[in-house]
């Protein structure tokens, strides 16, 4: 579904992205894990042309989205959901309204429609009496939940996260990996994770892509991964300050 080919990226004279080449399997979760500063974020941004390349193809089930124009590449965004850090809420909004926003701005389904398909998102979240609520009245955890929920009413074949648990406790991180993990298998969409949270993300990736240099270091299902004899994953994985990564 998912294809990267020589991506090169740039800001200023400071070179993010060197070369990147990559393959998201479909219907899997792939983590991505680097250190800080290695890119991550820069190549999700990517993937649904939120960043266009200096150099490079972004290929979505064949076709090369930094070629397209807008109203092609709307409809090509329609295949993602976000998942973004903070969970980007809107504070005026309940969480409700949050949810079913994507609803009522891009589609001409009804009002009975919007409540019936957000009260069953909010379920599958387990926020399912929480609607009501303010994104303040929440917690962390509540927060990236009602964020899941939106980046999957629209049904997305495709999911970004950007660090999904970032400022969670290790039990409220679990959890959200659950979840995700949950509802990957309910919807079977692409998932696609940005994570620090290592090796607790392991449990539910497919998939670990290292990214160091600017280029992708390993590609490895998580137990091959562990076990990689690239120094470059053992010096991340031991958190070690000497070895071939470079540490700022």
């Amino acid at each position: 579904m998912i294809k990267v080919v020589n991506l090169h990226k740039s800001f200023g004279r400071q070179k993010v992205l060197k070369g990147v080449n990559l393959e998201f399997a479909t219907g899997k979760i792939t983590t991505i894990v680097g250190t800080s500063g290695c890119g991550k974020t820069v190549l999700l941004k990517h993937l649904n042309a939120l960043l266009l390349p200096d150099e490079g193809e972004v290929l979505i089930n064949g076709i090369d989205i930094t070629k397209l124009g807008q109203k092609e590449l709307y409809r090509i965004r329609a295949k993602f959901g976000v998942l973004f850090q903070g969970a980007a809420l809107l504070d005026s909004m309940t969480v409700f309204d949050n949810v079913g926003f994507p609803l009522r701005e891009k589609t001409r389904m009804n009002e009975n429609e919007v409540k019936t398909k957000v009260a069953d998102r909010l379920e599958q979240v387990g926020l399912g009496e929480m609607g009501h609520k303010l994104p303040a009245e929440l917690s962390g955890g509540m927060r990236k939940r009602a964020g899941l929920a939106r980046a999957l009413i629209m049904d997305p074949e495709i999911v970004l996260f950007d660090e999904p648990t970032t400022g969670l406790d290790p039990v409220l991180a679990t959890g959200i990996h659950q979840l995700i993990s949950r509802t990957q298998n309910d919807f079977g969409y692409t998932g696609i994770i940005v994570s620090h949270t290592i090796p607790q993300v392991f449990d539910i990736s497919d998939y670990i892509v290292m990214l160091a240099g600017g280029v992708v270091e390993e590609v490895a299902p998580p137990q091959a991964f562990c076990v990689s004899e690239n120094p470059i994953v053992q010096q991340f994985i031991h958190g070690r300050t000497e070895g071939p990564i470079e540490v700022l």
